[in-house]
């Protein structure tokens, strides 16, 4: 069975609404010396990814740094969690499972389609933090019994790395609002046309104007006078 250093463990874990990124609840930081800051704002980006363009693929572990982000998605909720990069990926998605079961189990999901404000479920991360004790050390007999269940599903789950995902959703918003721009510009540029285009036919047909209206003043001017 692998075994792996007690330092390497769950450091972060996060839960979203996949429909729009809404976060859910949160298991509070109480590792203090690790700067996790840079991560959580790659799990809400990555969050607010998921719900956009075609159906994300329901587990994915994205490489980060030191860390790797272990994600999956069942009825409408991403359950994330941070590990240390040598934390065995059977044991982080067991973990995720755990916190799936029983959160469906506490809320459901019509709560959760229409919760409206983050971090409506904060409360569960009581359960967080009981689970991701079981989890921390990878030596106990309970994890080693798990490393060595054979999980087929698990060793499909693809590993990317998370400047993939979050560059390529700068470079589709970069196209999206140059897009944006282009039709703005095209819009103003047509409406500009539109005014150069009356001001030339004024300029050009104002003088024809001018001449009719002085010739029928005369005829008027001659029909009183005779």
């Amino acid at each position: 069975a692998r075994r792996v250093s007690p330092s390497s463990m769950v450091k972060l874990t996060m839960l979203a609404r996949v429909a729009d990124g809404l976060p859910l609840a949160e298991g509070l930081e109480s590792d203090r010396q690790a700067d996790l800051e840079t991560y959580k704002q790659q799990a809400k980006s990555l969050f607010k990814k998921l719900g956009t363009g075609p159906p994300p693929p329901s587990r994915m572990s994205y490489e980060s740094g030191p860390y790797f982000l272990h994600y999956m998605i069942e009825g409408g909720v991403c359950y994330l969690t941070l590990t240390d990069r040598g934390y065995p990926k059977k044991l982080a998605y067991q973990y995720l499972e755990d916190l799936q079961k029983e959160f469906t189990n506490q809320h459901g999901h019509d709560s959760i389609e229409t919760v409206a404000r983050p971090y409506a479920f904060i409360k569960f991360d009581t359960f967080i933090q009981k689970t991701k004790k079981l989890y921390q050390d990878t030596r106990t007999q309970r994890n080693l019994t798990k490393l060595n269940e054979d999980l087929h599903d698990i060793q499909n789950v693809m590993s990317r790395n998370i400047n993939d995902i979050l560059g390529q959703g700068e470079r589709l918003d970069h196209v999206s609002s140059m897009s944006e721009t282009l039709r703005n510009e095209s819009r103003k540029y047509s409406s500009r046309a539109k005014d150069l285009s009356r001001q030339a036919l004024i300029q050009k047909y104002a003088p024809i104007a001018v001449v009719i209206g002085f010739v029928l003043l005369l005829l008027i001017g001659r029909h009183w006078l005779f």
